[in-house]
């Protein structure tokens, strides 16, 4: 089966471990199993696959994670999928790309 996956190291997704609570709600709303909780505290375990979507963000009772969320590169990975090549939202100055 195909796996989504992000732009390689693009995401926005920003852990602020020192608020992290350790409540594991990220992990939870998480679609991608980005995150995973250790030692009472939750890690990114798997960032390129983070979509932006702020599921995680919006779930934080501690405020621990950022996001800039949006669909322009969730779009960009199912475009890809479709038709079977890489993701490309169409961000970057080379005409090729997208």
């Amino acid at each position: 089966m195909f796996e989504l996956r992000y732009l390689s190291n693009v995401v926005t997704l920003k852990l602020d471990g020192d608020k992290c609570i350790g409540c594991g709600m990220c992990a939870e709303v998480c679609p991608h199993a980005v995150f995973a909780l250790e030692d009472k505290r939750v890690k990114v375990e798997d960032r390129d696959a983070c979509m932006e979507c702020g599921a995680c963000a919006r779930n934080c009772p501690a405020e621990a994670i950022s996001v800039n969320a949006g669909v322009g590169c969730a779009a960009a990975v199912i475009s890809g999928a479709v038709k079977g090549g890489e993701p490309t939202c169409g961000c970057s100055s080379d005409p090729s790309n997208g």
